[in-house]
């Protein structure tokens, strides 16, 4: 006779999300896309039950009733280059603002039938590619059709490339090219700087503005090779301004100095961008269901859904020497569960992207917390050196009741509000005097890991607390509260994921 089952392992469990098509109703083929939990805040409905409490005799109560349902779920993943950008849309509340590529994240893919190695070409459909473009090249069966390839012409379904290629007839359906940058044609740019103002890259030659950059995002100034960089002017750069001749820069990795670009094919790399967008033609809301699946019963596989969810509150938390983590929270207006019969949704399900975690001590290219300056490009920051760190997004969703609904029929979305914290060692009294000031701050953090990186940018904060810590043989620390406000560039918060970036980028 087989063994009752009498228990399940949390080990044996998974979960995975998808987007619906509309408010508690997935698409018609959905993909359930993988994610890495540590821990779970919590997930699941919430039973309310009323007692009947009438007066009598034998003083009991009465069998209650159910009154309500509220629906939620929450969980704690390390942060990686590839398990956080599409989730991101959702709490930004906006489509992601990508490069040209041939697998878009919110349309079709566009395929990539073969590779010849006479014509240096990848056979495509045209996706917007220039010459000049820089593109990442992955998931090509012949390792030399992978890696950086600099684009020459993009006509006639074929995108030809400078660097060799290997004929290849049938590339694997993942096959893939991104923008990941550009490189200017020799003695085309120089940086202009003149102090008491902000450093600019000019061109002779190139029309910045069809590179496909938006004030306020990133950028990487310089590739690997000598010839690709200027001598001084290299690093993580932030967009204030873009014009047909110029990229202005507010922010530098770097002390500004005009230089000549003469004999150099000056190298840039970029990314794609999200930002929680002032326009209300592009601002969009995401619901999703949730999958958690529960090991097996007799008859398969159990699982339990979280079904209208909308994205809450995430915080990113950066302790000392540690794993990057984040903590998801969504709002849900129902839950569902599956037995092994009724099994789980259809759908496709992709298997996991492996991607190492980002760490607190390699990876951070940059942590900076300066004031605002409308002249000075690399400002002097308030502190050298942090403990730890938290940032956190919150949509401030709440559930809509009705009656005669069990749960919610729908959510509401309340402000959107950037928060933190950061402990610094104290150097001087500038981050004091800044927050008695209420000065205007802005904090960008820049990690970089294995040749691709990601930025969280708040242009325009306001400090809170500052009151020194002061204990017997440690050091003096400054705790300070993050406040977010809407900046000069529309947006609280941006996020930027670089799918590629030079060695030299390296934190």
């Amino acid at each position: 006779m087989p063994t009752a089952i009498t228990k399940i392992d949390s080990n044996v469990t998974g979960l995975r999300f998808a987007e619906e098509e509309t408010l508690k109703t997935l698409p018609a083929a959905p993909v359930w896309y993988p994610l890495e939990p540590n821990s779970y805040s919590d997930f699941g409905g919430q039973i309310t039950t009323v007692a009947r409490n009438p007066i009598n005799p034998s003083r009991q109560q009465k069998k209650g009733v159910t009154t309500d349902l509220s629906a939620s779920g929450g969980f704690n993943q390390d942060l990686t280059h590839t398990n956080l950008t599409r989730f991101m849309q959702g709490f930004m509340f906006a489509d992601i603002r990508e490069k040209n590529t041939t697998t878009p994240m919110n349309a079709v893919a566009v395929a990539i039938t073969a590779v010849d190695a006479a014509t240096k070409a990848y056979t495509t459909a045209a996706v917007g590619f220039v010459a000049g473009d820089l593109v990442l090249a992955s998931g090509f069966g012949v390792a030399a059709n992978n890696g950086v390839k600099t684009v020459a012409t993009n006509a006639a379904g074929e995108v030809t490339v400078a660097e060799a290629l290997t004929d290849e007839a049938a590339p694997p359906a993942a096959a893939a090219l991104r923008t990941v940058g550009f490189q200017f044609p020799a003695d085309d740019v120089s940086i202009v700087y003149a102090a008491g103002s902000y450093p600019r890259l000019v061109s002779a030659a190139t029309d910045m503005t069809t590179l496909g950059l938006i004030p306020g995002e990133w950028m990487y100034v310089g590739g690997d090779a000598a010839g690709a960089a200027f001598a001084n002017n290299a690093g993580f750069a932030r967009i204030n301004a873009i014009a047909a001749t110029y990229i202005e820069f507010d922010k530098t990795d770097w002390t500004p100095v005009a230089e000549d670009g003469a004999g150099k094919s000056v190298r840039v790399f970029f990314g794609d961008v999200l930002k929680n967008e002032d326009d209300p033609d592009l601002i969009k809301r995401r619901t999703y269901q949730m999958e958690r699946t529960l090991g097996k019963d007799a008859d398969g596989t159990m699982a339990e859904y979280l079904t209208g969810s909308v994205a809450n509150q995430l915080t990113l938390n950066s302790p000392q020497a540690q794993k990057i983590t984040v903590d998801m929270t969504f709002m849900a207006c129902d839950n569902e569960q599956r037995s092994g019969a009724d099994g789980v949704k259809p759908g496709t399900r992709p298997a996991l992207v492996e991607s190492d975690a980002y760490n607190t001590t390699n990876d951070f290219a940059r942590i900076k917390l300066s004031s605002v300056s409308g002249v000075d490009a690399a400002v002097t920051p308030m502190f050298m050196y942090a403990t730890d760190l938290t940032l956190s997004v919150n949509n401030n969703v709440s559930e809509n009741k009705a009656l005669g609904v069990l749960g919610a029929f729908d959510t509401s979305s309340g402000m959107f509000e950037i928060a933190g914290s950061l402990t610094a060692y104290f150097a001087d009294v500038a981050g004091v005097q800044a927050v008695r000031n209420n000065a205007d701050v802005t904090l960008d953090i820049c990690m970089s890991k294995q040749n691709a990186g990601i930025v969280f940018d708040v242009p325009l904060l306001s400090l809170g607390n500052g009151r020194l810590a002061v204990e017997k043989d440690k050091p003096v620390t400054l705790p300070l509260d993050i406040q977010g406000a809407e900046s000069k560039f529309g947006h609280t918060l941006l996020f930027q994921v670089f799918n590629y970036l030079p060695d030299r980028a390296a934190a």
